[in-house]
């Protein structure tokens, strides 16, 4: 009984520390998976990651100095247990709004740097976040730094209405005044990067790269099949499909990312 016990155990303590590919079903060590940039070591499949995750694993270690954290979110409008949800969410994740900006630097390269928090709302774009990103692009003309936006996003947040549909004119305008200034965006998008959130900012890039595999697009897949009433071609609204039409740049490998981020920084000092 005893031995069966401690095996049972050890089975549990061994399961702890792995994880199932959602893609290829292979067991994941969590510690090797880290070493990989939670990037699965069997078939490349990249996991979502929060912000925070984001920026520890991408950014140049200690590099990160962090602006405008005491921006939270205000119910505008009112809106049916808006207050309640965001309040939950906020001591769910220990964060105040879906977007985390600020100064890093990648392989030694400096930049200004916002990374959007899927786990906050889905990523969603309200006030705040049009506000944060608005900031960094400003921050980056003062101090002519190169701005990088990792985008994940559900889009627009609908309790926030018009509010956060505004933030779109806002941010892109933030964004043309950066180009003027002969600056450089670039803007990575990673899974999912939809609604909102793309038509405005995240394909503004001078140079628009995603992560492999990573949904983008406006309406999702089923929306614009019972829209349209036509069936989609295979892979839609995968990165590697709007490479293929023209809309990305480049596909990175997240394991690539930080060098070439630095790269591309460089080459344009």
């Amino acid at each position: 009984m005893v031995e069966e016990f401690m095996k049972k155990k050890e089975r549990k303590e061994l399961k702890a520390y792995q994880i199932e590919c959602p893609d290829c079903k292979e067991t994941l060590d969590n510690d090797e998976l880290l070493n990989e940039l939670n990037v699965c070591y069997f078939c490349g499949y990249h996991f979502r990651l929060n912000a925070r995750e984001r920026m520890e694993l991408l950014v140049d270690p200690g590099s990160f100095e962090e602006y405008d954290s005491e921006l939270t979110t205000f119910d505008y409008l009112n809106f049916p247990d808006y207050t309640e949800k965001v309040k939950a969410i906020k001591s769910k994740t220990s964060e105040k709004e879906g977007l985390i900006s600020g100064k890093a630097s990648f392989n030694g390269e400096a930049a200004i740097i916002c990374v959007m928090n899927p786990d906050f709302l889905m990523g969603s774009m309200g006030a705040v976040v049009g506000e944060k990103i608005t900031r960094a692009v400003e921050k980056a003309i003062t101090l002519q730094l190169p701005v990088v936006i990792f985008s994940s996003s559900g889009g627009a947040r609908m309790q926030e209405g018009i509010v956060s549909l505004m933030q779109m004119a806002k941010t892109s305008a933030a964004l043309g005044k950066l180009d003027r200034s002969g600056g450089l965006y670039i803007s990575v998008l990673t899974d999912p990067t939809t609604g909102g959130v793309t038509a405005s900012f995240s394909m503004l890039g001078d140079l628009n790269i995603a992560e492999p595999n990573a949904l983008i697009g406006f309406a999702g897949p089923r929306v614009i099949e019972q829209t349209i009433r036509q069936t989609l071609p295979e892979g839609f609204q995968k990165s590697e499909f709007l490479k293929e039409k023209g809309f990305l740049d480049k596909i990175i490998d997240r394991r690539e990312m930080t060098r070439f981020l630095g790269d591309m920084i460089a080459l344009h000092r």
